[in-house]
């Protein structure tokens, strides 16, 4: 037995392990701890003398500058640790003022020529680098009566026309809508009509005070479908938004029937990062009213980019933010900033019906603003932080409806190219199905992350070196070959961790662990079997073949059922025990690789293709 492998499975191993230590090349060049600046408006710029101001104020206030840069609109400045940070956002917000906002970030210190390969460094969790953990729950009662209101919209324009003359109409307690009409026919007409268009509701008829009336009640079914659409529709808006603060692996994720858990890494100020996802926001399209609407009918709004100027809208919405699809800022014909619209069916019938008699109106894009402030408050004689829920409802747009409107649709009339680039955003990501409130909040100092990294990083040193130092003493120098092939193993996963962007958090840590004493596993069994072969009068070449061959099937055994289990661990787990299951289960399979693959590659590289007359793996030494 030579123990050669062929040219082809060389190279496949020395382009994984030359891939795998490129990719794992950026973990040895840490991200740096950043301030991070923007205008509060799209409009805002952030330029030269911007950049200057925040330097100089931080060094007023003795605060070192690593370096500071200007990047497409915005500016970043890195310090030299996590209290640097924390210390210079205050000073720059004061410096720049409400014109600017200011974010903790994490800046790559990755060399270009990495970057420029799509290299770069593991993910470190909340639990590492610290950061904030908020728990919001979503306002389901709005979120149904939200679209009870469309609905009795949509179900008095159709009954107008038909021409059935109705009463009421508006949403009531206990989620009903009631219709009142002064007759059978018109009653019985309405009847049908609901009943074939709307088969989401329980219909009932009834007569109080000789009125004859409708009662229309959303199924439990209904309700739940009503409920679970604006939590997945706020998951993704909030993954939208969160996507925005330029935070390194964010996580989002839904808990329960009715709640939503965010967790920042890196980010320190938990005000800001609540101002941040706390105006969230929805969209609705209104008419302009007439001159001659009821006062009970109409609503005045003032404009987002000026209070003082005020319009007069319909009560009546046509159509929400839900219901687009898509939207983007472009030019039209006589090159003026405008943005194109295009919504899903339901929203595209709802402004066809809306628009169609009013060419020549003006219609609103109504932007509504969901914030949780907190503010101090005397509670049992001691000053308390206390979050006030507040709603703003602004105009951003108001533009004269030229033709009929169906699924797309421009916006025209706005000032700027920021403007129209601000609404097209907002119009496609700021459309939240319900409001949501904070209901918990929890800051991980970064001091505390670091002392996590360092324990993280002596048990993993701790458990290693043990490791090399067993596999050296007991195999001698097999056992070297299996400490060099351990090692590629750790190389290996960091840069598959690397190259999924997967989360290394405190749990990762001990899969690390454990993936280390399972690598040198597989090692064991292929010596130990080794050593049988020998003991048995084999010779060292056969010995070696017949170690790796046989010792296969223990090895592929015992780690598919692990992998098995580290598989429903990621996806019936979540959070720390998904970032346990995905270092464990990348674990296995380097392991794997570099157990059977690389190690034997090592070894026949020093023993295969000649004769041996003896081999250095511990116990007595075999002679041909």
């Amino acid at each position: 037995m030579l123990n050669k492998y062929p040219l082809w499975k060389n190279l496949i191993i020395l382009i994984a392990l030359v891939i795998g230590f490129v990719y794992a090349l950026p973990n040895l060049f840490p991200d740096d701890y950043a301030v991070q600046i923007t205008g509060s408006r799209s409009s805002t710029e952030v330029d030269a003398s911007v950049l200057e101001r925040a330097v100089k104020a931080l060094e007023s206030e003795g605060i070192e500058v690593k370096s500071s840069s200007l990047q497409d609109r915005d500016a970043l400045i890195r310090l030299n640790g996590a209290e640097d940070q924390l210390q210079a956002r205050p000073v720059v917000q004061s410096a720049l003022g409400g014109d600017y906002l200011v974010a903790l970030n994490m800046a790559p210190s990755t060399p270009d020529w990495l970057r420029s390969l799509g290299a770069g460094p593991m993910k470190l969790g909340l639990d590492l680098r610290g950061g904030v953990h908020f728990l919001l729950e979503v306002d389901m009662d709005t979120a149904v009566n939200q679209r009870l209101e469309a609905m009795s919209g949509e179900i008095k324009r159709e009954l107008r026309e038909e021409r059935i003359r109705y009463r009421g109409g508006d949403v009531e307690g206990q989620r009903q809508i009631v219709l009142s009409f002064r007759d059978e026919e018109q009653r019985s007409e309405a009847f049908d009509l609901i009943r074939d268009r709307y088969n989401q509701f329980l219909m009932d008829e009834r007569t109080v005070d000789g009125e004859r009336q409708i009662v229309l009640s959303l199924s439990e079914l209904e309700v739940k479908s009503i409920q679970e659409y604006a939590l997945e529709q706020n998951l993704t808006t909030i993954r939208n938004r969160v996507n925005e603060l330029g935070v390194a692996e964010p996580l989002v994720q839904r808990q329960g029937s009715d709640r939503i858990i965010v967790e920042l890494p890196g980010v320190q100020d938990t005000a800001q990062a609540k101002r941040v996802l706390g105006a969230t926001a929805n969209l609705e399209f209104r008419l302009e009213a007439r001159s001659d609407t009821s006062a009970s009918e109409v609503e005045e709004f003032g404009f987002r980019d000026n209070p003082r100027r005020t319009a007069r809208l319909e009560r009546e919405v046509i159509t929400t933010g839900n219901n687009v699809s898509n939207a983007q800022q472009a030019f039209d014909e006589n090159g003026q900033p405008q943005v194109n619209i295009t919504m899903d069916s339901i929203g595209g019938d709802q402004m066809h019906r809306a628009t169609r008699t009013a060419v020549g109106r003006r219609m609103a894009v109504l932007f509504i603003e969901f914030r949780t402030e907190t503010e101090n408050r005397m509670v049992d004689g001691e000053m308390t932080a206390v979050d006030k829920r507040v709603v703003e409802k602004s105009i951003i747009s108001l533009a004269t409806i030229q033709s009929a409107l169906g699924s797309s649709f421009r916006i025209t009339g706005l000032d700027s190219i920021p403007e129209a680039a601000e609404l097209a955003l907002l119009l496609r990501a700021g459309a939240l199905a319900a409001p949501m409130y904070f209901v918990q909040e929890r800051t991980i100092g970064p001091s505390l992350g670091q002392k996590n990294i360092d324990a993280g990083v002596m048990s993993v040193a701790l458990g290693f070196g043990l490791v090399l130092l067993y596999m050296l003493v007991y195999y001698r120098g097999f056992g070297l070959i299996a400490n060099v092939a351990l090692t590629l193993n750790l190389m290996l996963l960091m840069a598959c961790m690397s190259i999924l962007s997967a989360t290394l958090t405190l749990p990762g840590i001990a899969g690390i662990v454990l993936t280390v004493g399972m690598a040198v596993d597989a090692n064991v069994l292929i010596f130990e079997r080794i050593r049988e072969e020998l003991k048995s009068g084999a010779p060292p070449q056969s010995a070696i073949n017949a170690g790796y061959s046989r010792a296969f099937v223990s090895i592929f055994d015992a780690n598919i059922t692990t992998l098995l289990v580290a598989v429903i661990l990621f996806a019936m787990g979540s959070g720390p025990v998904k970032g346990f299951a995905v270092t464990l289960c990348l674990g296995i399979l380097t392991s794997m690789f570099s157990g059977l693959m690389v190690s034997r590659a090592i070894v026949n590289f020093v023993y295969g293709g000649r004769k041996v007359e003896k081999l250095s793996i511990g116990g007595k030494l075999a002679n041909v």
